[in-house]
């Protein structure tokens, strides 16, 4: 039974494609591979009784109440229409320039991102709202459907991210598993912050790469991306529609890089002032109210299931000796250390075209993680790595989640194909960004390191 982990993991991969849910085929898979085991003599049954700690862990983690605070500030600020009135102002200041409404488009991706930190719900709405603008303006169908599904999955790596919240909690975890390994018995840690730190100054980067791109393309190839006539905007209604959400969200993510809250403190404000913003917009009415509280409960039940089926997954996989033979196979593998990083990279973004990123971070990187970090990777610029990846891996055909969500709100005449010809020159993008944080780590150390020492 030395390959029985290799087994589990088999199994819930092809459970999976057949289409069962994730947090029961986890916890499933789990429970049978247990009693197999026990009735064989190859798995020691006193490990299930970790799992009643396990799950007060879970429930007892102040990081995690940061999930559903994060969620329903960015459900708020959705159905508030707030998004809308910042595209619409965006779009009549960048218009008239080359490739003004993609650059708008990309600026307002961003800010939503960092308010929704949801791939999918970012996607989706900047599908309904600017993908219609953008036809209208003549633009080329591929172009405005990988601007919109790049934009979308920023949700991923600016902070604050739900993603960067489960991984940091996550990271933390298998940093301190890992020098205990080692016998540091006076484990350094690692937080929800020091993620957010690591990934500020690399999404700027992206984000900054996107508009180069785009203006590019406007320049070269203008009938791509053609600029829109000049409109008057009031000056006090474009600084209102950008001021709203902008400070909220340099309120939010401010106070965590300034160590003055804790993410899960700033949630609580984001989610609050989310609230406030809603009801001075006269959009927070109870049905609206009632909405976001449904759609929060839905999302952080499915989080907490998955991190539950999770859990218990790990820990079977554990009592198997699965950390010994991930560790063994690691150390084995050619290449070193950066052997190892390039295929777990492989794996990951693999993985990305079937789960989505809380599965991704709850099954895999807890088996990963500690093994990698033993080995002197910095947790930063791992955490930071892993979201860009599964960023890209969301962007990629056929099977990438951004392109199924645009697909599904896209208008009938624009073609699949479309959007797969629009998001290829931002999976280079994505892909160049790997690289060069892979050759230059202090793009995601530095700042943590500047902030926290």
């Amino acid at each position: 039974m030395e390959y029985a982990p290799l087994i589990m993991f088999a199994a819930v991969f092809i459970l999976l494609l057949l289409g069962y849910p994730v947090a029961l085929t986890l916890a499933g898979t789990a429970l049978i591979a247990a009693a197999v085991g026990t009735a064989t003599g190859t798995f020691d049954a006193t490990f299930l009784g970790a799992m009643p700690n396990r799950l007060f862990g879970i429930l007892a983690n102040q990081t995690l109440i940061a999930v559903p605070l994060f969620v329903f500030m960015g459900v708020t600020l959705e159905k508030s229409r707030i998004a809308e009135d910042l595209l619409d102002t965006m779009s009549k200041l960048f218009g008239p320039i080359p490739g003004g409404l993609g650059i708008a488009v990309t600026i307002v991706g961003m800010l939503l991102a960092a308010s929704t930190g949801i791939v999918g719900a970012t996607v989706v709405t900047m599908g309904l709202m600017a993908l219609p603008t953008m036809l209208k303006a003549n633009y080329s169908p591929a172009l405005a459907t990988g601007t919109i599904c790049a934009t979308g999955t920023l949700g991923q790596i600016i902070p604050p991210s739900i993603a960067l919240v489960l991984l940091g909690d996550v990271l933390s975890n298998a940093y301190q598993q890992a020098q205990l390994n080692m016998g540091i018995f006076n484990p350094r840690t690692v937080s929800v912050g020091d993620l957010f730190a690591g990934a500020f100054i690399p999404g700027l980067m992206l984000v900054g790469l996107y508009i180069t791109y785009l203006t590019v393309v406007a320049v070269l190839r203008p009938a791509l991306a053609p600029p829109i006539p000049r409109q008057s905007t009031d000056a006090w209604t474009a600084v209102k529609s950008v001021l709203a959400p902008l400070v909220l969200i340099v309120a939010v993510l401010g106070s965590i890089l300034a160590g003055i809250a804790t993410p899960t403190e700033a949630a609580g404000v984001g989610a609050l002032g989310a609230l406030a913003l809603a009801f001075f917009r006269g959009a927070a009415t109870l049905t609206r109210v009632r909405e976001s509280c449904e759609s929060t409960t839905k999302t952080t039940a499915m989080v907490f299931l998955i991190l539950i089926g999770a859990s218990l997954f790990s820990l079977v996989f554990r009592g198997f000796g699965g950390d010994d033979l991930v560790h063994r196979v690691f150390t084995e593998m050619p290449g070193g250390v950066v052997g190892a990083t390039i295929i777990v990279m492989v794996v990951i973004f693999l993985l990305g075209f079937i789960l989505d990123f809380i599965e991704i971070t709850f099954v895999v990187v807890p088996i990963v993680g500690p093994v990698l970090l033993a080995m002197g990777l910095d947790p930063i610029w791992l955490g930071v790595m892993i979201a860009l990846n599964l960023q890209t891996s969301f962007l990629t055909p056929p099977f990438g989640f951004a392109l199924f969500y645009l697909r599904g709100v896209a208008p009938s005449h624009v073609r699949t194909t479309d959007i797969y010809r629009g998001v290829a020159p931002f999976i280079a993008i994505q892909l160049l960004m790997l690289l060069i944080l892979a050759l230059w780590p202090a793009i995601a150390t530095w700042l943590p390191a500047q902030i926290y020492g």
